[in-house]
């Protein structure tokens, strides 16, 4: 019951408790600026979780559909295995593409370590072919004994190295966003109690003279609740903004490469940090009713 009539006042504005709490103050000012930027650092952790997701997803299906098979032979020989090994793949089940990479394609591979100019006749460079897999795959094992016993140089690649620790990072990013906003919603909590706490024990004169002609603890309380879950709603909001509208400028993906690019929200996404104001005011309804009970239950 006592909930609901806490909603109720929250809801239903009543003129007769809005002079209880100050309107104005260092407590209210605290609680706005809290609960903007503690929403501002929450758009930032909401987008680095929903992006590393897609991160994740994307790395895994990119690794998991392709292979690569490298050809260490004598240069002589390297031709002949090569038109084996491709001969292989045609009739291998679960292979959608082969193709052997030209020069110029594993030359642009060893650019970012070797610079530019590079000549593959001088280096041992192995012939690289790409393997794109079917929905299903194939049979690596099998394939690799295939290899094995038709072409001694080929090694078969099926990234299972490189993709499983690129999605647990990239999982472990978005678990660390959802901590992050659940370190922000509890030190948004600590905020608002404090200056929940502070503005009480500011009234403690004007508490008493209340309780004198009649007011009761659940009316008091009310109102305590009322303006500070506005003010972190309204805070809160604030900082939602400028969060979305500094995540809006970040550059797309599209825009250059690297790690931090498309950092952000896609399509329905963007929806969701228009929660996060809903959600600081949920944590100051409850903070700032905890509070001011806590705190009437002493001076009784």
């Amino acid at each position: 019951m006592r909930l609901f009539a806490d909603l109720k006042a929250l809801i239903v504005r009543d003129r007769r408790t809005d002079g209880i709490v100050p309107s104005s103050g260092f407590t209210a000012h605290l609680v706005i600026l809290s609960a903007a930027a503690m929403a501002f650092l929450a758009v930032f952790a909401l987008a680095l979780s929903l992006a590393s997701g897609r991160l994740a997803v994307r790395w895994g299906d990119e690794l998991a559909q392709s292979a690569t098979i490298r050809i260490v032979a004598p240069v002589e020989q390297r031709a002949a295995q090569t038109e084996t090994t491709l001969r292989i793949l045609e009739t291998t089940t679960g292979v959608a593409f082969a193709r052997a990479l030209d020069s110029s394609e594993q030359q642009a591979l060893l650019e970012p370590w070797f610079g530019s100019g590079l000549d593959l006749e001088k280096l041992p460079v192995p012939q690289l072919i790409e393997i794109i897999q079917e929905d299903n795959g194939f049979d690596a094992a099998g394939l690799r004994l295939r290899l094995a016993a038709e072409v001694p140089g080929a090694t078969l690649d099926d990234h299972s190295q490189w993709r499983a620790p690129l999605v647990q990072s990239a999982n472990r990013l978005k678990a660390l966003g959802v901590v992050s906003v659940f370190l922000l919603a509890v030190t948004l909590a600590a905020m608002v109690t404090l200056a929940a706490n502070a503005s009480l024990a500011a009234n403690v004169q004007v508490i008493r003279v209340l309780r004198l002609v009649g007011a009761t603890d659940g009316l008091i309380a009310r109102a305590f609740v009322r303006r500070f879950t506005v003010r972190a709603f309204a805070g809160a909001a604030l900082g939602m903004v400028f969060g979305m509208i500094s995540v809006l400028l970040l550059p797309s993906a599209s825009e250059a490469s690297g790690f931090l690019t498309g950092l952000g929200f896609q399509g329905l996404e963007w929806a969701l940090p228009l929660l996060i104001p809903l959600f600081a005011a949920t944590v100051a309804f409850f903070a700032t009713g905890w509070s001011a009970r806590r705190v009437m239950g002493d001076l009784a």
